[in-house]
């Protein structure tokens, strides 16, 4: 028979050894739900010109699957090799209807809270569907966005453009040809249909961002820039300022280029997500 001391003893430690085991299992239980922060959220996550869905936008996309996000990386009408898109073969508008495709898909995997991201074009592209399809998602991420048609100045550009135009008016819209396209800096050729490359390229078009940004409705926006990216210079102004305003829209500055903020920036667009 225990003496009463070391039934006193034993139980203490019983005791002990249940509050451990207590202790350890919420901790447990809450480490998971952070390392699950983003259960529920469904990321469409777009490439820019002349990528793919394997290619810059990657660690981006395992970074959020970390955190428990779904993540569908579609495969764009612009994608290409080192920036340069193999064709415009659809208006930028029907290049749009990928998009709704993979927000199907997501919604079909159980996901919940549906977030339209990219980075350069794809940027350029998640605000071209919000504009119109804003109510149908709860934010977008914009990863150092890119094509601006309106801030143009090549005079190939514009002589391209004007014959496309032509074309269009004379009911040859379809008719496909190489026309002068440009990707940081550089100015290359590429095969497209008048309709198309008028769609992209048009100052005063459909993948024109500020306007773009005046036509979204009031929601979540993160907009992500590097340092060391050309369109830096333009500032909050030039697009983020047109937006609606949100409580929970950011503009962030990052240590980065243009090129390399989709991997730089993980740890602030998960931030971002958390709050929402």
């Amino acid at each position: 028979m225990f003496k009463p001391s070391t039934f006193t003893y034993y139980a203490a430690r019983l005791r002990s050894l249940c509050i451990l085991m207590l202790c350890f299992s919420s901790a447990f239980s809450v480490a998971s739900a952070q390392e699950k922060a983003l259960t529920g959220f469904g990321i469409v996550l777009m490439h820019g010109k002349g990528g793919q869905p394997g290619g810059y936008i990657q660690p981006m996309a395992l970074a959020l699957e970390a955190e428990g996000a779904l993540v569908v990386m579609p495969k764009m009408a612009w994608s290409g090799t080192k920036g340069r898109p193999d064709s415009y073969s659809v208006s930028y508008t029907n290049a749009l209807l990928e998009i709704d495709r993979a927000i199907a898909q997501l919604k079909s995997q159980g996901a919940t809270k549906i977030f339209v991201a990219g980075q350069s074009l794809g940027a350029n592209a998640a605000l071209g569907f919000a504009a119109k399809n804003g109510a149908e998602i709860s934010g977008i991420v914009l990863l150092a966005a890119g094509h601006t048609p309106e801030r143009v100045r090549l005079p190939e550009i514009a002589t391209a453009l004007a014959s496309a135009q032509q074309l269009m008016s004379s009911g040859k819209g379809q008719e496909v040809a190489n026309y002068p396209d440009f990707n940081q800096g550089k100015i290359f050729h590429t095969r497209a249909t008048a309709e198309a490359y008028v769609s992209f390229f048009d100052p005063k078009g459909p993948a024109v961002m500020p306007t773009n940004a005046s036509l979204l409705p009031s929601m979540p926006m993160l907009w992500v820039i590097g340092r060391r990216d050309g369109l830096v210079s333009a500032g909050r102004g030039y697009v983020f300022d047109r937006a609606p305003a949100n409580k929970k829209s950011r503009y962030v500055e990052i240590d980065a280029g243009h090129i390399d903020t989709p991997q730089v920036a993980p740890a602030e667009v998960i931030a971002w997500l958390k709050t929402l």
